[in-house]
């Protein structure tokens, strides 16, 4: 009897462990598939059965991490964990790395501010991450550009977009986002209306990005500033992105440059430069613009209200550009316009000339053009003390 009753204790205490390591679960990476679930986070968040210790930092929870994922744990981080700012770029924490990072950032309460550009965490590391912001209500700012997050990755960040509240900056440059990123992204736009502040440039977002993001942009109420830039935009996707610009009535600062805008992109700018009367910034340099783009540009500038920089820089615009839009903004009584950079762009003495005339009107307007090496010209009001 007793050698059965040992038997019985023993049959019991295996299927007790078989018990605890199926309710433990292991921490598996997500699903590669396009769709992230908030299933595929939860094992991450319950280490143990046994009662956990207050830990408000989540040092303990993230050696534990460490030790179940198999990686070493970051030092900097366990010194960092109680500061505002968290500063990781260049780590090479990898998909894992980041996820083991993730996990207790979920329960700190100390760190606003977090850097983690350039550490390879890819689509999975970067659907970790958004998760986390899920759940963390501390956080404002979040920098996880150069990651190779894909697609993948823009399409778990639109999804904390929908539900952060916290989040004011984002930057998600350099991650090999194509047009299907966009496409994640608009209705995310659509309903958060916390975010501040959006670096989406040195992407491949294409034309069809511009179409995906004219309906976010158009609805958006929460940005105030965006970055485009270094992008494949052109076209068609210009005309697209520009009218969901002229819709919006909140963005105050707007990078486009380092596109492809050209003609059509620039008749549509100039459309929304004459809707839009809240954009103060606005960027377009690099965009291989011709003169004839850019006079279509200067009948919107002559009446816009509020754009105080203009940037036209290295656009093929040529002196007849230059002096198109010097004399809108000079026919413009209501202009606010402060500085005009037209960087390597050759001017003649009749822009120059016009440009002195204006000294009275606009005195603190500053130009910037080609000539004389790019020197700044500035009008000073004459008669002054």
């Amino acid at each position: 009897m007793r050698g059965l009753e040992e038997q019985r204790s023993a049959s019991g205490s295996a299927a007790d462990h078989t018990e605890e390591k199926e309710e433990g679960g292991d921490f598996g990476s997500l699903s590669n598939e396009h769709v992230i679930t908030d299933e595929d986070f939860d094992t991450d968040l319950e280490l143990e059965d046994k009662e956990p210790q207050y830990d408000p930092t989540g040092r303990q929870c993230y050696v534990q991490v460490c030790e179940s994922l198999g990686v070493v744990p970051a030092s900097y981080f366990l010194q960092h964990m109680r500061d505002s700012e968290l500063a990781m770029e260049h780590r090479g924490l990898g998909p894992k790395g980041t996820k083991a990072l993730a996990v207790p950032l979920v329960t700190n309460t100390s760190i606003l501010r977090l850097n983690l550009q350039d550490n390879w965490m890819e689509g999975l590391g970067g659907a970790d991450i958004a998760q986390m912001l899920k759940e963390n209500c501390y956080i404002t700012e979040v920098d996880v550009s150069d990651n190779r997050l894909g697609d993948v990755g823009a399409q778990a960040m639109a999804s904390m977009l929908k539900e952060n509240n916290t989040l004011t900056r984002l930057s998600l440059s350099s991650n090999g986002f194509t047009d299907l990123a966009a496409k994640f992204l608009s209705p995310a736009l659509v309903t958060n209306s916390k975010l501040q502040y959006l670096d989406l440039s040195r992407n491949s977002l294409g034309d069809a990005a511009g179409h995906h993001l004219r309906e976010g942009l158009s609805e958006n109420t929460g940005l105030r500033s965006l970055n485009l830039a270094w992008n494949c935009i052109r076209g068609r996707g210009a005309m697209m992105l520009a009218n969901g610009l002229a819709g919006n009535i909140f963005l105050r600062s707007v990078d486009l440059s380092f596109n492809g805008f050209g003609k059509e992109g620039a008749v549509a700018l100039g459309q929304m430069l004459k809707e839009n009367n809240v954009l103060e910034e606005l960027n377009i340099s690099n965009n291989r613009i011709p003169p004839e783009g850019v006079i279509r540009l200067a009948m919107g500038l002559r009446a816009n209200k509020t754009i105080k920089s203009l940037n036209v820089g290295r656009n093929p615009i040529q002196n007849a550009g230059c002096y198109g839009l010097l004399k809108s903004i000079k026919d413009n009584k209501d202009s606010a316009m402060e500085m005009l950079d037209l960087s390597d762009i050759f001017v003649k003495q009749d822009f120059e000339d016009l440009f002195k005339s204006m000294q009275d009107t606009f005195p603190a307007l500053v130009v910037k053009h080609g000539c004389k090496f790019g020197t700044f010209y500035k009008c000073v009001k004459s008669g002054t003390s």
